[in-house]
């Protein structure tokens, strides 16, 4: 079991399938949690989990920077997104700014929001979610949604390369495959070709737990097939 009893976390998109395990984990290791969220899903998780504070925010408006400023913390771990499929010909102005925006743009004002106290006490650790079809750099029928979250991993990984220095870390997890959600089992996803997210949230714990003489920047999980 991984020992965070000395960390505080910023955990966004709280309430979500993959948020709870990790929510679940990171408590279960001693964190101090920071949810950030909007509200019935945030509700949920304030009720399950206790939390240092509790954020509503819309992190694609600006403004949620302000806000996040005002909290400081030891790791931000990043899970809003959201999924389409289009084909290529068919994706519109309005496929673009949900895909970037929900994925890259909250990711940016969340980092926007966490640095500037990270830099100060020159220790942080920054991860966002990518996914497989970036990790391949191809995602047929999806080439918006895969852009957008090839685009998360850029970013952290250029933050990485540019702050460690300062003691601030980037990580990328990339779920290889769907993960398993009541959303994905009501699509009619087969179990054993989903992702586990309490193994996942376990990765992610691993990931804030690594020292800097052997820190990970890149993890990649795989369901079972």
């Amino acid at each position: 079991m991984a020992n965070l009893g000395s960390s505080t976390i910023m955990l966004t998109g709280a309430g979500g399938a993959l948020a709870t395990a990790i929510a679940q984990e990171l408590e279960d290791a001693g964190a101090q949690l920071v949810l950030v969220g909007r509200g019935e899903s945030l509700a949920k998780a304030t009720d399950r989990f206790p939390a240092t504070e509790v954020l509503d925010l819309d992190l694609t408006d600006p403004a949620s920077v302000d806000a996040l400023r005002k909290v400081k913390v030891d790791a931000l771990v990043h899970t809003v997104g959201a999924f389409t499929t289009q084909e290529a010909a068919r994706a519109t102005e309005e496929d673009y700014r949900a895909m970037f925006d929900t994925n890259m743009r909250t990711l940016f004002h969340a980092v926007q929001g966490v640095l500037p106290h990270m830099l100060r006490q020159k220790d942080g650790l920054i991860m966002g979610v990518s996914a497989g079809q970036a990790a391949r750099l191809s995602g047929p029928k999806a080439a918006l949604y895969t852009a957008s979250k090839a685009a998360v991993s850029a970013y952290v990984l250029s933050l990485h390369d540019e702050l460690k220095a300062r003691g601030v870390r980037g990580c990328v997890l990339y779920p290889m495959g769907a993960v398993d959600t009541p959303k994905n089992r009501e699509a009619g996803m087969e179990w054993d070709r989903l992702i586990d997210p309490r193994g996942l949230a376990k990765s992610v714990a691993h990931a804030l737990t690594r020292p800097d003489r052997a820190h990970v920047t890149e993890l990649k999980v795989y369901p079972d097939v």
